[in-house]
C-alpha cells in the first residue's frame, strides 16, 4: 500500500473506556486521535481510511484478539503504518520479543507516562514521515527507470525495424545464378539503391549501439568508488553529429554553432537521449521543406539568468500549432502518430531536464519554424 506523506492520526486501541477517554483528553491537543474498543474496529477503520492514519497504538491484553492479532494484521496489510504496543509488566517480555522481531516501533508501559508517551507519539510521526518520503522517493526513481527503458526501447525499436526492413528487402531482390560462380545478383528499381539501403541499414545499427553502449557505461560509471567523468556539451553533440542515423543528405540540414562550452550535469545516457530525440523531431518536420535547415548552437547566458548554461535547436520547419504548443511537455500529444509517433518524447525531455534541476523551453509560430532551448544548472560553479 502506498506511504501517504500527509497521513498524521493516531489510532489508539484499548478495550478500557476510561484509558480511551483519558488517551484522547490528554494527547488530543497535539495529535489526531481515533480511539476504538477493539482489534475488529481498529480494522474496520483501517480499512476505510488507512490513508489518513499514521500510528497505531494498541494495549496487548484485549477480549477476543489481542494486540499481537492486530500487530500480525498491520504487518500483513499495513506495513506503512508505524505500531506501538502499551502493556503492562506482567507482559514484558513479550512486548520486548515483539520488538525484537521488528513488530512494533516501541513499547509503552502501563500505567502510561505523559511525557514519555507523548514523545513516543511524536518520533512515530516523524518516523512515519520519513519513511512514507524515502518510499515516494523510491517509487519516484522506480517509475523513472521504467519511462526511461519504455522510451529507450521505442527508439531502438525504430531504426531497428527499419533495419529488418532493408534486409527483407534485400533477400525479395536477390536472383540466385544457375552457375555457381561466387557472385551474388540483387535487381535495383534504381542505381545505387542496394549500397544505399545498406548505407542506411549500417547507420541505424550503429546508432543502436550508441544508445546501449552509452546506457551500459552509466551502468558502469554508477558502480561505488568509480570516479565521475566530465561531460561537456561540446563532446556529446560531435557524438550525435557522428552517431545519429541521418537519412539522405540530412546531415547537411545540420550545423552546430558552438559559442562557449560547459560542462553537463547527470548522466550522459538521458542526455544523449533527449538530444537524440530533439533531432529526430526537428528532421521530421524538415522533410518536404525548401532549404531545410537545423542549427544547434550551445553557450552560457540566458535572459536575465547570465552565465546559465544552454543547447538550442533551431529549425526552419512548419512550426508548431498555438493550441499545441504549450501541451507538448505536459501531455503525449503527437502529429505523426501515422508515423510511430507516440507523443512522449518532448514529455521524456522535460522529466530528464527537470530531474537535473534544468528546463526546456519551446518557442514556436506557424510557418517560422521552431526553436528549443534545453537550460541547464551551472554545475562549475557549485
Amino acid at each position: 500500500m502506498r506511504m501517504p506523506l500527509d497521513a498524521n492520526t493516531v489510532l489508539l486501541v484499548d478495550d478500557e473506556t476510561l484509558a480511551r477517554k483519558w488517551f484522547c483528553r490528554t494527547y488530543g491537543n497535539e495529535f489526531q486521535i481515533e480511539a476504538v474498543a477493539s482489534v475488529d474496529e481498529a480494522l474496520a477503520v483501517l480499512h476505510r481510511r488507512a490513508g489518513h492514519i499514521a500510528v497505531v497504538v494498541t494495549d496487548y491484553r484485549m477480549p477476543h484478539r489481542s494486540g499481537l492479532d492486530l500487530l500480525r494484521e498491520l504487518q500483513r496489510q499495513y506495513r506503512h503504518l508505524v505500531p506501538v504496543l502499551s502493556t503492562a509488566y506482567a507482559d514484558k517480555e513479550m512486548a520486548i520479543a515483539a520488538v525484537n522481531e521488528g513488530r512494533v516501533f516501541r513499547i509503552l508501559e502501563k500505567p502510561l507516562e505523559e511525557e514519555a508517551t507523548r514523545q513516543t507519539l511524536r518520533d512515530a510521526l516523524d518516523w512515519h514521515r520519513l519513511r512514507a518520503r524515502e518510499r515516494a522517493l523510491n517509487e519516484g526513481r522506480v517509475m523513472a527507470v521504467r519511462e526511461t527503458l519504455g522510451f529507450l526501447a521505442h527508439e531502438l525499436n525504430t531504426p531497428l525495424g527499419t533495419v529488418r526492413g532493408y534486409m527483407s528487402a534485400l533477400r525479395d531482390r536477390y536472383q540466385p545464378l544457375a552457375a555457381d560462380d561466387g557472385r551474388a545478383v540483387f535487381t535495383e528499381h534504381r542505381s545505387g539503391e542496394i549500397i544505399a539501403a545498406i548505407d542506411s541499414a549500417e547507420r541505424r545499427a550503429l546508432y543502436c549501439q550508441s544508445l546501449v553502449a552509452s546506457f551500459v557505461q552509466s551502468a558502469r560509471d554508477a558502480h561505488p568508488g568509480t570516479p565521475d567523468r566530465p561531460l561537456h556539451a561540446s563532446a556529446l553533440l560531435r557524438a550525435l553529429q557522428a552517431e545519429y542515423p541521418f537519412d539522405g543528405d540530412e546531415l547537411q540540414w545540420l550545423a552546430l554553432q558552438p559559442q562557449q562550452d560547459f560542462a553537463l550535469p547527470g548522466r550522459r545516457d538521458l542526455l544523449y537521449l533527449v538530444l537524440c530525440t530533439l533531432t529526430k523531431n526537428a528532421l521530421l518536420a524538415l522533410r518536404g521543406r525548401p532549404a531545410p535547415r537545423l542549427a544547434i548552437a550551445y553557450g552560457r547566458g540566458l535572459p536575465g539568468q547570465p552565465g546559465r548554461p544552454w543547447i538550442r535547436f533551431a529549425d526552419n520547419g512548419p512550426g508548431v500549432a498555438p493550441e499545441i504548443l504549450p501541451r507538448l511537455t505536459h501531455e503525449p500529444v503527437t502529429t505523426r502518430a501515422g508515423h510511430g509517433g507516440h507523443g512522449m518524447g518532448l514529455v521524456f525531455c522535460r522529466r530528464v531536464m527537470q530531474a537535473l534541476g534544468g528546463d526546456i523551453d519551446i518557442q514556436s509560430e506557424p510557418g517560422q519554424g521552431c526553436t528549443v532551448t534545453l537550460a541547464f544548472p551551472n554545475i562549475e560553479d557549485t
